[in-house]
């Protein structure tokens, strides 16, 4: 009997059933990169990626042992260079659910402040990388300057474009209006063209294709260097092995599937950082030549210093 009770413990504790705050730091040289997890969604990819089939899909998940729908992660960038504090992407806040809208608290988990972001960089305007842009119309990072290709900006932004949007397309066209709306009423938006140098160390590089103006940002820093993917690419268990695989979100998929390629092949012979959005958080790591495919290599965890 002594025995038995010595066993009970106390199990009966209630399961916390949360994470730690998102976000992950580390040094490029001198700049600082924090990661900022914006949460999960689950997306059906069995049903969404294309030039494949469901079973295809379903066979490349399971290697990796996984299955769809697939949780996947929304990641943005914090990028502190010394002189400016630059978000790359904002998350979704809550335009697709309660698992996702994180960044503004894991923001200042990270120890930063939405006041003290200089200039918000977006890889494209569509709802999960604009949403948390602005709260109940207003700006959430209210001295910033946005800035995005203005390819993007010109295609998502304009009232034709929208009135002749299917019918399940014209919120992505809402949501990107209606984030960057106060910004352009501030004169805080300020679209550049294709690639562009925007801050010390930071500089836009076009890879249109995802959307009509979806660009990459190369951070470098004393020999080292970052290059912020965006939605170059989506799910990670297939799309490194098949890069031409693409997803129904692509504007133009022919397009995409091509700077993919080339994306993973310089990224391979450059041997430096990559992030994605969407790549299973912290999303940082590098990408090595594997046969006709790619293999990620995750970063390895550091504590800055």
């Amino acid at each position: 009997m002594t025995t038995l009770l010595a066993g009970a413990g106390h199990a009966a504790a209630p399961m916390a059933k949360t994470q730690a705050p998102g976000f992950y730091r580390m040094m490029l040289g001198d700049i600082e990169i924090t990661a900022l997890s914006d949460g999960t969604v689950a997306l059906p990819v069995d049903r969404l990626l294309t030039n494949t089939n469901p079973a295809r899909v379903g066979r490349a998940l399971a290697r990796s042992g996984l299955s769809s729908p697939l949780e996947t992660s929304v990641n943005a960038y914090l990028i502190n260079t010394g002189e400016k504090l630059v978000l790359i992407d904002t998350g979704a806040a809550a335009l697709f659910g309660p698992t996702l809208g994180r960044l503004a608290a894991n923001l200042k988990a990270a120890g930063y402040q939405p006041e003290q972001v200089d200039e918000i960089y977006l890889t494209h305007l569509h709802a999960d990388h604009v949403g948390g842009l602005a709260s109940d119309g207003r700006m959430a990072f209210p001295n910033a300057v946005v800035r995005a290709d203005g390819a993007d900006a010109d295609y998502w932004l304009d009232d034709t474009n929208l009135s002749r949007a299917k019918k399940e397309d014209r919120p992505a066209f809402e949501a990107a209006k209606s984030a960057l709306q106060p910004y352009i009423e501030a004169h805080r938006f300020r679209p550049f063209r294709g690639a562009t140098p925007l801050a010390a160390g930071i500089s836009a590089l076009p890879r249109h294709g995802h959307t009509a103006g979806h660009t990459n940002y190369l951070v470098q820093s004393r020999g080292q260097r970052l290059m912020l993917w965006g939605d170059l690419i989506h799910v990670a268990a297939v799309q490194f092995d098949q890069p031409a695989v693409t997803i129904s979100f692509d504007t133009n998929a022919r397009a995409a599937a091509i700077e993919r390629k080339r994306a993973f092949a310089d990224a391979a012979t450059g041997n430096y950082l990559v992030a994605g959005a969407h790549l299973s958080f912290p999303g940082i790591g590098r990408v090595r030549a594997s046969g006709r495919g790619y293999v990620w290599l995750p970063v390895n965890y550091t504590v800055p210093r």
